[in-house]
């Protein structure tokens, strides 16, 4: 076992020794039965913890199908801080709910994939979380989905096929601005927050070829001459100080080089991004002009997943 994936211990099938594994501080109860070492889960990222979560049900559950945030993190797709539920579907009775597991019953024909573990198709679990999650999540999710299936989803279009007909506003904001060439989340949720911020659409992987060297930027706005690039979570390796040294030196010449070009440069983390005022200062101190009003209630969505513990 490592902290970074930690293995599920699992003692269901000894019910005597359950009461005494459940009192053991040096255990994370996560199901009747199925437990992780407590120092390894504290270690752990959010989606991590959520991802043993969703396993621990899949080995006590019979033929549980899991859809949305479930899905979607057993399909390697975005999810954002820690669900606060599981969720499965049935095509039976009504949806009811487990502790933190809720069952969902559906008309609406799903894709169901997979063979041990089943999980609605990645079309399927990307048009539900559309409907529910803050856009500019969804809209993360959608591209993400689009990188990994090699055709835009059209979610709004799978939307309107269904008989349920919440958020089919959100899915065509979503499907109208799906691309599958933003290459992390944070430039997913960063196109979103400049669109709101009332800037002009950024080109997005552009390449400058100069000084014999070939490099590609997250955002350019070719008509202004500004870079933009988003720095995402897990982009250098912690564990080597010289390997970051290295990088950073190595990141430094590059964004020099790249200054020399352009008329302004402007980097940002994931943190400026949710909280917005961050990113315009950055964006602003750049020399770049909004062409229209920002849009507060939907900036106002980004601190707003209510379907998460942590955001």
């Amino acid at each position: 076992m490592t902290a970074s994936q930690p293995e599920l211990f699992l003692a269901r099938h000894h019910p005597p020794t359950l009461p005494r594994l459940d009192r053991q501080a040096s255990l994370r109860r996560l199901r009747a039965g199925v437990y992780a070492i407590a120092q390894e889960w504290e270690a752990l990222e959010a989606w991590r913890r959520y991802a043993l979560r969703v396993s621990a049900v899949a080995r006590t559950w019979r033929n549980p199908v899991f859809c949305l945030e479930s899905a979607a993190v057993l399909q390697g797709l975005p999810i954002f801080g820690e669900p606060k539920e599981i969720h499965l579907l049935t095509e039976h009775g009504r949806s009811w709910r487990q502790g933190d597991v809720v069952v969902h019953r559906y008309s609406d024909d799903r894709e169901v994939v997979g063979g041990r573990v089943r999980v609605t198709s990645v079309p399927d679990t990307t048009a539900d979380l559309c409907r529910v999650l803050p856009p500019a999540f969804g809209l993360a999710v959608a591209d993400a989905a689009s990188r990994r299936t090699g055709e835009v989803i059209r979610v709004a279009d799978r939307g309107r096929a269904q008989a349920d007909p919440r958020g089919v506003r959100r899915l065509d904001w979503v499907q109208e601005r799906t691309d599958p060439t933003a290459e992390s989340v944070g430039e997913s949720v960063s196109r979103a927050v400049v669109e709101w911020l009332g800037y002009e659409s950024p080109e997005l992987q552009t390449v400058f070829d100069s000084e014999g060297f070939v490099d590609r930027v997250d955002f350019f706005w070719r008509a202004q001459r500004v870079i933009g690039e988003s720095d995402g979570y897990g982009k250098y390796d912690l564990s080597s100080p010289e390997d970051v040294k290295r990088a950073l030196i190595k990141e430094k010449i590059r964004e020099d080089r790249l200054r020399r070009q352009v008329r302004g440069f402007a980097r940002w983390d994931w943190g400026d991004a949710i909280r917005w005022r961050p990113l315009d200062e950055k964006l602003r101190a750049a020399g770049l002009e909004p062409v229209r009003p920002a849009h507060t209630a939907m900036l106002r969505t980004l601190s707003r997943n209510l379907r998460s513990n942590t955001r």
